[in-house]
């Protein structure tokens, strides 16, 4: 991957993953995580459903086609949290974006989505389908990842021995968002994860009642 995808990859890099845990801070309090074990288990169910999904829009989003896009992820994304969290993280990129990697493409999809989602303007703004899956698909497991290293305070080299481990998971979300990239984009694959639109918006509401960590 280039600079662009490192730093976006990066879950410090502004609009990135240190204000949302992906479900995580939502699945710890009900106490669905709370080990390595169950977190390997948690991050491999995110990665195959909302991961997955993520990828293969950054994919798609490297031939352009960003309002369909965004009307597409909009109709696989059934939760409002997640689509509010996904645009959030898609402005903070947009505002370095503008900055650091000012280009034609960036400006067509800002004008076309000015509140772009998460993974279509990775898409746009890295430019080859296979990095652009792996940035999106590596994201929505770091993430909730370093989540749980703040909230359970499990041994980081734990963590980061689960991510690895992940690779192979990770290799065959990327193989697919790859193959799936000149898809039309009503037709790209719409993988669901009721348990985590409903972590997403339970989160959400304890969010607006008490102060929680992260933001998603």
């Amino acid at each position: 991957m280039d600079l662009a995808a490192l730093m976006l990859a990066d879950s410090r890099f502004p609009g990135g993953g240190h204000v949302h845990s992906g479900g995580l801070e939502e699945a710890v309090a009900r106490k669905a995580v709370t080990d390595l074990p169950s977190l390997h288990r948690f991050l491999i169910g995110r990665l195959r459903t909302a991961g997955a999904l993520g990828a293969v829009f950054a994919a798609a989003a490297t031939r352009g086609r960003f309002a369909e896009l965004d009307v597409e992820l909009d109709a696989r994304t059934p939760s409002p949290a997640q689509r509010a969290a996904s645009r959030m993280q898609g402005r903070g990129i947009a505002r370095a974006a503008r900055k650091a990697w000012p280009s034609e493409t960036l400006a067509e999809l800002l004008r076309t989505t000015p509140e772009p989602h998460h993974p279509i303007i990775v898409g746009a703004l890295v430019g080859e389908p296979r990095a652009a899956a792996q940035v999106v698909a590596y994201h929505s497991v770091t993430g909730p990842a370093t989540g749980a290293i703040r909230l359970l305070g499990l041994d980081p080299f734990g963590v980061n021995a689960i991510i690895a481990r992940l690779a192979p998971d990770l290799e065959s979300v990327v193989a697919q968002a790859e193959k799936d990239a000149d898809t039309a984009p009503a037709d790209l694959p719409a993988p669901s994860a009721p348990g985590l639109d409903l972590l997403a918006e339970a989160h959400d509401r304890h969010h607006r009642e008490e102060v929680r960590l992260f933001v998603s």
